[in-house]
């Protein structure tokens, strides 16, 4: 009788725990592969399983149980890289905003690029057929493109500038992954301001003349 009163008690503290087992080993999985990024936008695909371990504070057995190659563990690495990427654009589509949606794609992109730049052409040099990039890149380009073309609609966004532009800036700011980590950030958000205010419609004569400039937001 005494058991079957203390049983629920029993589970419910099993629940817990294995509630707080499944956090941590999502916590641990997240920082192995933040780690394998970092490490392999900095030195390339040749990075070691125990460096990743080292970097993200876990033990080698916890790395081999989340990851048994490390194929694995690069190709997961690089998907995580796809999916940040893909996360930009559709929130950047989802701003009501268009202005301000395509001010945070293309500085949230450049910064991306400058991280991890040196993982993706890792990545693609050795596993060239792996992931569908041209897929991915075709899908995201058109969310783009709807961004370009509502921030133009909505008369902030010079009328000339189409996709294409907005992969040359993104080339541009590939010589910014060779900043020191310390003020690589920055560097990049200052390229990034210095292009969005480029890339303004300017404000027509009649605006000027009924004082409805656009701001410089």
């Amino acid at each position: 009788m005494d058991v079957c009163v203390h049983f629920p008690v029993v589970r419910e503290i099993g629940g817990k725990m294995t509630h707080l087992l499944r956090v941590d080993a999502r916590e641990n999985r997240d920082r192995v592969l933040a780690a394998a990024r970092e490490l392999f936008a900095e030195s390339g695909l040749e990075v070691t399983m125990r460096q990743v371990a080292r970097r993200a504070g876990v033990g080698p057995a916890t790395l081999y149980r989340r990851f048994p190659t490390k194929h694995d563990l690069v190709l997961e690495a690089f998907e995580h890289e796809l999916a940040e990427c893909s996360s930009i654009v559709y929130d950047g589509a989802a701003d009501p905003d268009p202005w301000r949606g395509f001010c945070f794609v293309v500085e949230r992109t450049l910064l991306l690029n400058a991280r991890n730049q040196g993982f993706t052409d890792a990545f693609m040099s050795a596993h060239p057929d792996v992931v569908d990039f041209a897929a991915h890149r075709e899908q995201l380009g058109r969310t783009v493109t709807t961004i370009i073309r509502r921030a133009q609609a909505a008369g902030r966004l010079r009328p000339d500038f189409v996709f294409d532009d907005f992969a040359v800036i993104l080339l541009a700011g590939r010589g910014l992954t060779a900043a020191p980590a310390s003020t690589r950030d920055a560097a990049v958000r200052r390229f990034a301001g210095f292009t969005i205010d480029g890339l303004r419609a300017a404000a027509t004569e009649a605006d000027i003349r009924s004082g409805n400039g656009r701001s410089p937001s």
